[in-house]
């Protein structure tokens, strides 16, 4: 028996009855015992508002520092992880750090800058020129989206800065330099705090020097070169406006203590100003002492809200820790409201609440009866749509007549939900959408299997970009991944990702095949072949033609959802996948349009559909593969 049939038969009867007898009985107790408890409950609700609204307040921050903790710690890692190689001093292989650097500035709206110490005193630091205080600071060309700075020692002791402009193109527009500067990145905490170890670090929160603004540096040594370490500045403006906008009440008051105790964020901005201009004695034995409220956070159990005396003054004062694994590690988050301040929202509360009450506890008792006989019938029309989601249904729409709004409401958005599902088995395949309403994906997994991968690759397909508009490749690319979606699902195959003008198609995975390496050559024969259609169509409207290659690999994989616990892809990786992919381009080589290797040629019972071509060495695999042109269908 499953566990819905087991709590299905715990139920306590029919909802009806359920709700008559519910709704009586509450009546009853609560003409006894309303007149009572109005004052204790009036003062309840208050400090229980109170709780949720600190507790949640605690949250979002929670979920800001982490997010920007975490987001920041992964661009550094990724940077980390890359090729020694690439790491070269400043000067050598300028294009590509800048490249990599540009696109992590990017990936964050925090992230201001990153950069690259050595340990022979050069800097090479990539700034993304959003901020106007960067770009004041290097007077940067109006057309220019990021600047780099290039620091190499001299012998004489000092350093020599050269900075680079380029525009949103990558293009380099300008360059100031040389000139002397006394920085060196070894004398940095963050490069100190790095060099050597394998995790990434956090220093700060701290005035940066060029902008000006309340912001930390994370830093990573390089995964090859622990004596090399990366960094990138993140701006903490999101942190200090949640805790400036975001009051509880007009009197409230939310600020950041640090591991030892000391005040380092404060939503006050006039404090604020003070601990950025390092007025705030956070170093000496009485750090607190700016603000009362600093020293009565000692005074409350970590987690919960408790109600504090200060000055004369009564507060409802929470304290929770940082959870963030980097920035503020260590740290306490305190939020205090004036108590007066609350009860004068809870007594106003309180008067309309009884007020409703009342009138909610006359027309119940008339009503009962009848209402849950309108609700149950509702919620048979709901029960009913929401079976067909499982199905894949979305033909019916949900109709629910109710006058209830919490019910109409509840049909709108399953309809809603309903319209969303079929708009997301447009850019998800259905097969996905079909396991995970069934349970099949449950959170991050993977297993191994034999798969059989399919990439493509429109040749030249960046000339044909720049010389037509966004509207016209995007117009002829739908077209085109028409083609393939429509192949690829007929032949049993799975679109995994569109990649840009490339396409990496999957079988056997998620959905079992058999005869995945036929059936992925099959689709790759009937892409062609419709693929002719379309380029006669192009040439007709003037259009140019679309010459695609195809790299087909079968072996086993990695294949499952992966991903952040907040978005997951379902994918396949491993080094079937990277033959695959380097099977497309070796095309160009042989001057062929679809490629497969031997391990395909094997599973197809078809040999004559098969031209061998010998073997070849494959870039990043060992040993050559043994590779074969797909002329027809197997």
């Amino acid at each position: 028996m499953s566990t819905n049939q087991m709590d299905i038969r715990r139920a306590w009867g029919s909802l009806r009855l359920f709700l008559s007898v519910v709704m009586i009985a509450l009546l009853v107790g609560l003409s006894g015992t309303l007149v009572t408890i109005a004052y204790f409950r009036a003062r309840n609700i208050a400090l229980e508002r109170v709780d949720e609204k600190m507790h949640a307040f605690g949250d979002r921050l929670a979920a800001r520092l982490s997010a920007l903790s975490g987001e920041t710690a992964a661009l550094v890692g990724v940077v980390a992880a890359l090729p020694n190689s690439i790491f070269a001093v400043p000067a050598d292989r300028l294009n590509e750090k800048f490249m990599v650097f540009r696109q992590v500035t990017r990936a964050s709206e925090n992230v201001e800058s990153v950069y690259v110490g050595y340990p022979d005193g050069s800097f090479f630091q990539v700034v993304n020129l959003r901020s106007p205080s960067w770009r004041k600071a290097l007077t940067a060309p109006l057309k220019a989206e990021s600047a780099v700075r290039l620091i190499v020692p001299t012998t004489t002791g000092s350093s020599s800065v050269h900075v680079l402009f380029f525009d949103v193109a990558g293009d380099l527009i300008a360059e100031t330099g040389p000139f002397l500067s006394n920085f060196d990145p070894r004398t940095r905490l963050w490069f100190q705090v790095a060099k050597g170890n394998h995790d990434a670090h956090a220093t700060g929160p701290y005035e940066m020097a060029t902008t000006g603004l309340l912001g930390m540096t994370t830093s990573h040594s390089l995964q090859h070169d622990l004596s090399t370490v990366v960094g990138a500045d993140v701006v903490l403006t999101t942190v200090t406006d949640l805790l400036t906008k975001e009051k509880l009440t007009p009197g409230s008051t939310a600020f950041l203590l640090d591991s030892r105790g000391a005040l380092v964020v404060h939503s006050n901005d006039l404090i604020n100003d003070r601990i950025l201009a390092g007025k705030q004695e956070r170093d000496k034995e009485h750090p607190n002492r700016s603000d009362p409220l600093v020293a009565a956070a000692d005074r409350v159990t970590s987690g919960r809200v408790g109600v504090v005396d200060v000055e004369g003054s009564q507060f409802a004062l929470m304290v929770t820790p940082v959870k963030s694994r980097l920035f503020f590690a260590g740290g306490r988050l305190v939020i205090a409201t004036p108590l007066d301040e609350l009860l004068v929202t809870a007594r106003r509360g309180f008067i309309v609440g009884t007020a409703i009450a009342g009138v909610a506890i006359l027309a119940a008792g008339l009503c009962a009866v009848v209402l849950a006989h309108l609700i149950t019938k509702s919620l048979h029309a709901l029960t009913e749509g929401a079976t067909r989601f499982q199905t894949l249904d979305f033909d019916t729409p949900i109709q629910v007549a109710s006058r209830i709004l919490e019910i109409r409401t509840l049909g709108s958005a399953m309809n809603k939900a309903r319209d969303a599902i079929s708009t997301f088995m447009i850019y998800v395949p259905r097969e996905f959408v079909r396991k995970g309403m069934s349970g099949h994906f449950s959170g991050r997994a993977a297993r191994r299997q034999e798969v059989t991968a399919l990439f493509t690759d429109i040749y030249d397909f960046t000339t044909i970009s720049e010389r037509h508009s966004p509207e016209e490749v995007v117009g002829m690319l739908s077209e085109y991944f028409d083609i393939f979606n429509a192949s690829v699902d007929a032949n049993g195959g799975t679109i995994i990702q569109f990649l840009g003008d490339s396409v990496f198609a999957l079988w056997n995975a998620p959905t079992a095949d058999d005869r995945h390496a036929e059936n992925a050559c099959r689709a790759a024969i009937d892409i062609v072949d419709r693929l002719a259609a379309f380029n006669t169509a192009q040439r007709s409207r003037g259009l140019p033609e679309f010459a695609t290659r195809f790299g087909i690999h079968t072996g086993l994989a990695v294949v499952g959802s992966v991903g952040a616990t907040a978005r997951l892809q379902y994918t396949a990786m491993g080094d079937t996948i990277n033959v695959a992919s380097r099977l497309e381009g070796i095309n160009k080589r042989f001057a062929t349009t679809i490629l497969a290797s031997r391990a395909v040629f094997e599973r197809c019972e078809r040999k004559d559909a098969f031209r061998p071509l010998g073997q070849t060495d494959v870039k990043g695999r060992t040993g050559a593969v043994e590779i074969f042109e797909v002329v027809s269908k197997p």
